[in-house]
């Protein structure tokens, strides 16, 4: 069995979706198909819950405009004028819904998660209502689901939830079963599940890559396909590197290391439900549905050169946390995550030293974590320092521990160029390699690395 994962850069447009249904129809068994919201649509989603608190007259437009846009596909998609109808009908309900939700934050004049999580999910509630219809249309029989009624039960973290697994493949079995019966191609929603006590919880954005693995775990898939608007990874970023190239094969922890620190192609999590599993995982190009695409499987794979991208991330920040003995001292880092844990921030990487240790986290997130943070001075914490301008560059492939002279190779590259490393993580991954630069020397560096490793 396959599982078919369809992004909002695929869901653009009427085009979009009909392209979408004719690749679905090309496929020899009938997949299981996953889908974000239409492209733009959890933006202007997002935008109305802030906008609500604000005032009650900015709740008209967004509703007309998340009318406006899914209407305007299903006028172009589905021909027969009772089926048109019904999708038109189904599609006013789920927009009252989102429409009662926002007059509700207007009245109380609060956000609450809970309410958040679920307006967000009605951007994939529209649109797996639409293609499976556009599907119907086109003589496939077809049925839209939806994460919290097919049992994709998550943590309590509303917004950066975690399925627990074998509970959803014990709940979704009943309908597999009834899936595979009556041989129907089940469009269901991504990016969202619900908590044991029924409260909508989401994945975070591009969250639907893991919805998919979740559903590859639970039916025990062969294969999980993610179409996107890009061919697939590539050795660098190609806005920065116009000679960068598409990467063949990576394996899972390739593919994690690149997703998780730089890489935007797939949602970060993406392979963790996978571990452990036979599954291949390939990247595709809607725009190129005939390219081969990237290649992710369990096993590792070396090249020769062993390197296989060069990668970045700006979007991260530094706290340094300083004293004599904060390396030494048992409960400080334990204090730490705690605090951060409290507010909802995620620690990328953690490195110590005898005298300081340094914390990774999201630029957006920095502010908060350093006025957490800053109830933890005294004693043996003396000093706390954030910084913004840093840039993260990771330099990727199986076999990079075990080959001799691939540090100096890195480094002596950087050295050439006269930027200096303020920290280096070598070992932690054995995959990776990690070093922190000033913002500024951040496209130099890709050019000088991808240069030494791919000409």
């Amino acid at each position: 069995m396959k599982v078919m994962k369809f992004g909002g850069a695929c869901l653009k447009n009427y085009e979009n979706f009909l392209q979408v249904a004719e690749i679905i129809a090309s496929e020899k068994a009938r997949p299981f198909v996953v889908v974000s919201a239409v492209y733009g649509i959890t933006n202007v989603l997002l935008e109305s819950v802030h906008n609500a608190q604000q005032s009650e007259k900015n709740i008209s437009r967004a509703i007309w405009n998340i009318k406006d846009k899914h209407w305007a596909i299903v006028k172009k998609t589905i021909k027969y004028g009772d089926a048109r109808q019904e999708i038109f009908k189904k599609m006013e309900t789920m927009i009252k819904k989102v429409e009662r939700l926002l007059f509700g934050i207007s009245y109380t004049g609060e956000i609450t998660p809970p309410v958040r999580s679920h307006i967000l999910s009605y951007g994939e509630r529209l649109s797996a209502l639409i293609l499976s219809a556009v599907l119907s249309s086109n003589g496939m029989e077809s049925k839209p689901m939806e994460g919290d009624k097919i049992g994709m039960v998550t943590d309590g973290n509303l917004e950066n939830a975690t399925v627990i697994l074998n509970e959803f493949r014990k709940n979704f079995r009943p309908a597999v079963e009834s899936i595979l019966k009556n041989k129907i191609i089940p469009v269901i929603t991504g990016f969202f599940g619900c908590t044991p006590e029924g409260k909508i919880s989401t994945f975070g954005r591009n969250g639907s890559d893991y919805s998919a693995a979740a559903i590859a775990f639970a039916i025990h898939a062969s294969e999980l396909e993610i179409w996107k608007d890009v061919d697939g990874f590539m050795s660098a970023d190609p806005k920065l590197v116009k000679n960068a190239h598409k990467i063949e094969r990576l394996s899972y922890y390739e593919a994690a290391e690149l997703s998780y620190f730089g890489a935007k192609i797939l949602h970060p999590r993406t392979l963790e439900p996978l571990m452990g599993m036979n599954i291949s995982v390939r990247i595709k190009n809607l725009f190129d549905p005939e390219s081969p695409g990237t290649e992710i499987l369990p096993e590792s794979y070396e090249k020769e050169d062993i390197i296989k991208s060069v990668t970045y991330n700006r979007e991260i920040a530094m706290i340094r946390i300083h004293g004599p003995g904060v390396g030494y001292k048992p409960g400080i880092i334990a204090r730490i995550g705690h605090l951060l844990s409290a507010i909802g921030i995620n620690i990328y990487s953690i490195l110590t030293s005898q005298t300081c240790i340094n914390l990774l986290v999201d630029k957006k997130d920095s502010r908060r974590s350093y006025e957490a943070l800053k109830e933890t001075r005294g004693g043996v914490i003396e000093e706390i320092n954030l910084e913004k301008d840093i840039t993260l560059i990771a330099v990727v492939g199986e076999g990079l521990l075990k080959k001799r002279g691939l540090a100096a190779r890195i480094f002596s590259a950087v050295s050439k160029e006269n930027v200096n490393v303020e920290m280096i993580s070598t070992g932690a991954s054995e995959v990776a390699s990690y070093f922190i630069i000033n913002s500024d020397d951040t496209e130099k560096i890709i050019h000088a690395l991808h240069r030494e490793f791919f000409g």
